[in-house]
């Protein structure tokens, strides 16, 4: 497959797409977008770029301007504070006026095809959302195990054959679909994290499906400060926070406890798998990690909120729209 040539031209129809990138106070937002201007389009796709900074500061607002002449797609900027990914995220969607919005991280490159499978993926599914896998890519700093059993890259997660949630790192939206327009990020959860969780999994309820273009790769590097196992497990819990809080908006009572047991147990399990496997650094730390993760699990069965991960500033109201979720 050559880029969008292919999709477009069979169909006979142009496509508009936005792709929104989010950014705090990272460099690597150039790179990002130098390996967007080297996606490939054919001519009747127009692409346009939305840089939402998060920054309490404008501070990605120079280094935009710097590279906006050398992009070949028409480029926006928004300043959107402070320190609360929902608020970005959102911006980047109520700028947005295009067939689809795709989303990238700010420390992500792109493949030269990616759009294109994304796109395909959409077309031919008939799909409202598209999620594309995430390549990590491990420096000398990180331990052994952890670039061995590659525990920071990204993939959907299949239940019962279907995919019930997703993420932000790497997706396409279908704008217009009624799962999608006019829906949001939870402010509530921009800095804890688990709002792209909550998101996706809502999408879905409101009957949007979800599809997956497994060659659509972006790639990120892993910094030192995310090449640790305190950084693993911190996020690990949280994500157990976040799928046990959606689980119980569906469930009260007997079924609840149900649910406590079954995740009690099922840390139990990963932590004897732990103790059993613990000459393996590899196994052992991702028996360690999913047990931690049922442990977040019960946290968020019990109604404890999500750990903050992310900012430092008071969250700030989104520059249009609101949340759907609470």
């Amino acid at each position: 497959m050559s880029g969008l040539t292919g999709v477009t031209e069979s169909r006979g129809a142009g496509f508009r797409i936005d792709i929104g990138v989010c950014t705090y106070r990272r460099r690597e937002l150039e790179a990002t977008l130098r390996s967007l201007a080297r996606q490939v389009v054919p001519e009747n796709c127009s692409i346009r770029i939305i840089i939402a900074d998060n920054d309490v500061e404008p501070s990605a607002r120079e280094l935009v301007a710097q590279l906006a002449p050398s992009l070949p797609f028409e480029l926006r900027y928004i300043h959107s504070p402070a320190s609360n990914i929902s608020i970005a995220r959102n911006a980047c969607l109520d700028a947005s006026n295009g067939d689809f919005i795709a989303f990238i991280d700010d420390d992500e490159t792109a493949s030269e095809d990616w759009l294109a499978y994304l796109l395909a993926a959409a077309l031919d599914g008939n799909a409202d959302a598209v999620l594309g896998p995430v390549r990590a890519s491990y420096g000398e700093e990180a331990p052994r195990w952890m670039s061995q059993g590659d525990f920071h890259s990204t993939f959907p997660v299949w239940v019962g054959g279907e995919i019930r949630t997703g993420y932000t790192c790497n997706v396409l939206l279908r704008r217009a679909a009624p799962c999608v327009a006019g829906r949001r990020f939870s402010l509530a959860l921009g800095r804890s994290g688990g709002e792209d969780t909550q998101f996706f999994s809502e999408l879905r309820e409101a009957g949007g499906k979800i599809a997956y273009a497994p060659e659509a790769w972006v790639h990120e590097p892993v910094p030192a400060g995310r090449a640790r196992f305190s950084w693993l497990a911190k996020r690990r819990f949280r994500v157990g926070q976040t799928h046990g809080r959606l689980i119980c908006r569906k469930v009260t009572g007997l079924g609840l406890a149900r649910q406590i047991v079954l995740a009690a147990a099922k840390a139990f399990y990963s932590f004897a798998a732990a103790l059993v496997t613990v000459l393996s650094a590899t196994r052992r730390n991702r028996s360690l990690l999913r047990g931690i993760m049922h442990v977040g699990v019960i946290s968020g069965l019990m109604g404890i909120r999500e750990i903050q991960q992310y900012g430092e500033t008071a969250m700030a109201p989104a520059s249009g729209g609101k949340s759907r979720a609470t």
